[in-house]
């Protein structure tokens, strides 16, 4: 019996998708809630899994693209299993007659979003590509180590004739030959299209501000020193840096109320709970799950929060739920060596604090030149609610209590 599959339903908001990767092809036999295609919101990737054992039939809707809720975008048959390409023993199609693919050939490869589009950048052959995952599976990891230095010492080899693929011209890649000075045209990804509206939307309906300060990490670094076997035995998490500073913005946004807030027309809607959103950099782009109720949150349930959310977020299995509301964000450019930056506002929130790059600097204490483990801060403010008083007492807030962590724990 044949099985229509479809676009799963799209989040409120969200009209349509693209289509990323198919996972089968026609004829490829497939198990129930196996992955077949991964769809690319504005936000998140889905998974259209199988909806029973069988057979892919046709494919309806090629890569790259577009498609909306529900939208029928191939089929499967259920009772076909004897054309079906399955394995031998000895690693073949059975009765097709042909002989395994050699490993890492590109017949074999089912490539993840993340390596497709970073093969397509940079203008690599998978086949060329040694994979380390399961099967064989070409890791983002693989593709890395080939760019820097297992391809240096060997001479392109010119592309092969191929087969005419489907037609789904939408997403690839178009070069242009210019010589030693080549282009590329590549379509942005939903993902960074939305970055782009979002970001332009913050600079054109806010009046941003950027207020900056600096903290002593050192109060910290020896707490955390002193407790961290302690506390990884204990929670089974290691204990970093952003638990204090997601506590310390919890406890700020309780004496400010007006930088937890945010505009909706000409109302003003103060929030009596802080859900912070963690900016996550990916290979998709940014993106900015959602700690709910942080405020009941303790150090051990923030960190867990936080590497659940680095992880997911990699391999693109977050939710549109997650990555929805917030009412206050956090980020950190010092993980990638920034000293200092203006972040931009995560509409509709009124504030953003930007941590960075810890660095030993001269500080002079009680009359005496010190060298001190410092960060700098930013907190990028909206002037239409919140006043450079608040913005500039609300980051004073967050750099004595981490300076002086003992706060956090008596909320004073």
């Amino acid at each position: 019996m044949s099985i229509e599959i479809k676009v799963p339903p799209l989040p409120e908001s969200v009209s349509e998708a693209t289509v990323v990767t198919w996972h089968k092809q026609p004829g490829d036999a497939v198990t129930r809630d196996e992955n077949l295609v991964d769809i690319e919101t504005d936000k998140v990737v889905l998974e259209v899994p199988a909806p029973a054992d069988g057979v892919l039939g046709e494919i309806k809707a090629n890569e790259g693209d577009t498609v909306t809720a529900d939208q029928v975008i191939g089929s499967m048959d259920d009772k076909a299993t004897g054309g079906a390409k399955s394995k031998g023993k000895d690693g073949g199609d059975k009765g097709s007659g042909k002989k395994p693919a050699a490993a890492g050939s590109s017949e074999e490869q089912n490539l993840t979003p993340a390596v497709r589009r970073l093969v397509a950048e940079h203008g690599l052959d998978p086949a060329r590509i040694e994979g380390t995952g399961p099967a064989g599976r070409i890791t983002k990891e693989d593709v890395i180590k080939y760019m820097d230095g297992d391809n240096k010492d060997e001479a392109p080899e010119p592309k092969q004739e191929s087969k005419p693929a489907a037609p789904s011209t939408a997403s690839a890649p178009q070069a242009a030959d210019l010589g030693d000075r080549p282009e590329r045209r590549v379509p942005m990804t939903r993902l960074r299209q939305r970055i782009a509206e979002r970001l332009v939307e913050a600079q054109q309906t806010a009046a941003m501000l950027t207020t900056f300060n600096e903290v002593n990490m050192q109060p910290v670094m020896e707490l955390r020193k002193r407790y961290k076997e302690q506390f990884e035995k204990a929670h089974g998490a290691r204990l970093g840096f952003m638990s204090f500073f997601v506590k310390a913005s919890v406890e700020a946004l309780k004496r400010f109320p007006a930088v937890n807030a945010s505009i909706d027309g000409t109302d003003i809607i103060y929030h009596g709970y802080q859900d912070i959103g963690i900016a996550v950099s990916t290979e998709r782009g940014l993106v900015v799950p959602v700690l709910r109720d942080a405020e009941h949150k303790g150090f051990a349930d923030i960190e867990k929060a936080v590497v659940d959310f680095g992880k997911r977020a990699q391999a693109g299995k977050l939710s549109m739920d997650e990555l929805t509301g917030g009412t206050f964000s956090i980020t950190n450019g010092g993980v990638f060596g920034s000293l200092m930056s203006t972040p931009i506002l995560n509409p509709p929130q009124s504030a953003i604090l930007g941590m960075h790059k810890i660095q030993e600097r001269p500080m002079v204490e009680n009359g005496e030149v010190v060298i001190r483990p410092m960060m700098y801060l930013a907190v990028s403010y909206d002037h239409r609610i919140i006043d450079g008083r608040e913005a500039v007492s609300f980051l004073v807030a967050i750099k004595e209590m981490i300076e002086d962590p003992a706060r956090l724990l008596l909320e004073v």
